[in-house]
C-alpha cells in the first residue's frame, strides 16, 4: 500500500503538489477567519463598586451601606449574582453580568441606580464608585 502511494505520487507529482496547494490555500482560510482570541476573557462581565465609609465599622458599613447598594442595582437586566465585601471604612459590591451583556450599557445602569441611593447614606460616606474598566474585552 504505502509502496503504491510513493509509486503514484512520483509518478503524477503535478497531481499531489495541486492537492498540497489546495489544502495549504484552504487552511490559510480557515486561520485568518477562526474566532480565536489572543487573550480570552475567563472572568465573566462584573462592576465593582466601591464605597468609602471613614470612621465606620465593617458590621455598620455592612448595613447601611452594602445592603442599600446590593437591595439598588438588584433586578438589573441581565444581572446573574451580586457578591459584596464590607470591611472598615470600605465596602466593596461586585455585581456580575451575562456574557452577552454589553458592558458599558450595564455600567450605565448601575451608575443611575447609585446616583438615586447617594442621598440615602448618613454623613460621612462617599459617593459610590464604579471602578473603572481593566479587561481584555475592553475596547478603546
Amino acid at each position: 500500500m504505502l509502496a503504491y502511494l510513493v509509486r503514484f505520487s512520483i509518478r503524477f507529482y503535478g497531481i499531489v503538489i495541486t492537492l498540497a496547494l489546495l489544502i495549504l490555500l484552504y487552511g490559510s482560510y480557515r486561520f485568518i477567519n477562526a474566532g480565536l482570541d489572543i487573550f480570552p476573557e475567563f472572568a465573566p462581565k462584573q462592576i465593582i463598586i466601591q464605597t468609602e465609609s471613614p470612621g465606620f465599622s465593617a458590621e455598620q458599613v455592612e448595613i447601611l451601606i452594602s445592603q442599600r447598594i446590593e437591595s439598588s442595582i438588584s433586578g438589573l437586566m441581565g444581572l446573574q449574582a451580586i457578591r459584596s465585601e464590607s470591611i472598615q471604612g470600605l465596602s466593596i459590591v461586585t455585581a456580575i453580568f451575562d456574557e452577552q451583556s454589553d458592558s458599558y450599557r450595564n455600567r450605565q445602569l448601575v451608575t443611575e441606580r447609585l446616583s438615586s441611593i447617594a442621598t440615602q447614606f448618613p454623613a460621612g460616606v462617599h459617593t459610590p464608585i464604579p471602578v473603572p474598566l481593566s479587561s481584555s474585552w475592553q475596547q478603546y
